[in-house]
């Protein structure tokens, strides 16, 4: 049986070389933490500290603000310096709660886990909603949210995205390494909501070493399997995981859960397994620093709310000063504006480059190639779409089918002609989407 896969994708230089072999090593702020109340899809979550409150690590300092939201808890001992706004990794200024380190790391009284078998469902979603627990592969949406689709019972697939298919970014594949047992652990914690479903660890094939383990730590668990994919970007793209391991297709108008299933990003199930099992919100994650300017690539355990500076520091600084810097990857990430910005829980990794290849590429005309069409995971056009967007034509670009787009960036990359088709799709799409939630 061939390797599962969907038509269209790319093959970048992966660049994961540079980290992969690096083990997660665990580093501790030395300098305030910026926690941003909006680390999520949906409304910010709200401040229940203020100036001058001493916190605790583990301690809830904002509560969810409202359905789709997620509340945000102190990764560290110290002091409320205040709500100021900072730059988020994406480059906006948000409103923030800081807190002064003390260096004490002193911690609440967690509530004694009760073993799985013992809670119920409802249980279970609402240990994972107060945990803060979101999607940490970028997309932030809450895992509580997901976890209710209206007909529980029709779920037959949970998928645990193991592709991390952007370049670079190694940090899901240590944690799959390193962490097996809690993955694993999270996924068993998932499954017991839906009982009609089947867990699948799905993973691109360049990872066989992970294929195995997971292979060996999944004996014996009936209702799960491990499913190698074709290493191709972006085979980790929700609608397109889920049709390489299901073969079934959703658009724009869908919701994954339409087709039956449920994906939870590596870091996310470890989030689940951390709460539910062992109690525990929301506090850390591992991020992959790398790049042709940084000094000691790797990945690193961190607490929320570290300044990516000190992530830099950790890899041994700058060899060279970068002309770029991303966080997350370099397909889908985005260009930060300052290291000083906090991680958040959806921060996959930093990257610093010497040079800065796409902003010295000069954009040419459309010769007509082609070449976006053959690679479209979605199957769409789109140079003709990026001239609908250049020329404001709204009606044009969603009668064809524009919001289908899954902005991974594809066609720029082999567009010889040089032109930003991702970024004039995607700010169409954002535009498109705003107009229709205002009808």
């Amino acid at each position: 049986m061939g390797l599962l896969t969907f038509k269209g994708g790319i093959h970048p230089n992966d660049g994961k070389s540079l980290a992969k072999d690096q083990a997660i090593t665990a580093i501790l702020p030395e300098g305030s933490l910026v926690y941003p109340l909006s680390q999520h899809i949906g409304a910010p979550a709200n401040p229940m500290v203020k100036k001058g409150d001493h916190v605790l690590k583990g301690q809830k300092i904002a509560e969810a603000g409202g359905f789709v939201s997620a509340p945000v808890y102190a990764s560290v001992s110290g002091t409320v310096k205040g709500l100021e706004k900072h730059f988020s990794p994406a480059g906006s200024k948000v409103e923030c709660i800081v807190v002064e380190n003390d260096g004490e790391y002193q911690e609440v009284a967690y509530e004694p886990a009760k073993p799985l078998e013992e809670m119920t469902g409802e249980e279970i979603i609402n240990k994972i909603g107060e945990a803060g627990i979101v999607g940490m592969g970028g997309a932030g949406f809450p895992t509580k949210v997901k976890l209710s689709p209206k007909e529980p019972d029709k779920i037959e697939y949970i998928i645990a995205n193991c592709a991390e298919c952007e370049p670079y970014i190694t940090a899901d594949y240590r944690r799959m390494l390193e962490n097996t047992e809690e993955l694993v652990s999270g996924m068993r914690v998932v499954l017991s909501l839906f009982k009609n479903a089947k867990g699948i660890f799905a993973v691109e094939d360049n990872k066989k070493d992970c294929i195995e383990k997971l292979k060996e730590a999944v004996k014996g668990e009936t209702r799960m399997e491990v499913k190698a994919l074709q290493t191709k970007y972006p085979q980790g793209a929700e609608r397109q995981l889920i049709y390489a391991v299901t073969r079934r297709a959703i658009h724009a108008a869908m919701l994954p859960a339409d087709a039956g299933c449920i994906v939870d990003n590596v870091e996310t199930l470890i989030g689940i397994d951390q709460a539910v099992v062992k109690g525990k919100p929301l506090m850390e994650r591992v991020v992959t620093v790398s790049g042709d300017a940084v000094a000691k690539p790797g990945n690193f355990r961190v607490l929320l709310g570290t300044s990516h500076q000190e992530l830099i520091q950790a890899a041994g600084g700058f060899k060279t000063e970068p002309e770029k810097l991303i966080s997350g990857g370099p397909m889908m990430g985005f260009a930060m504006v300052a290291l000083d910005a906090p991680v958040t829980k959806t921060s996959s990794s930093i990257l610093a480059f010497k040079e800065d290849i796409v902003a010295k590429s000069k954009p040419t005309p459309c010769i007509n190639c082609g070449r976006c069409v053959e690679v479209c995971p979605s199957r769409i056009i789109p140079s003709r779409l990026a001239d609908y967007a250049e020329r404001h034509d709204e009606e044009t670009f969603t009668a064809q089918n524009g919001l289908e787009c899954v902005e991974c960036g594809s066609c720029s990359y082999v567009c010889p002609a040089k032109r930003p088709l991702k970024q004039s799709i995607g700010s169409m799409r954002k535009i498109a989407l705003a107009n229709r939630k205002k009808k």
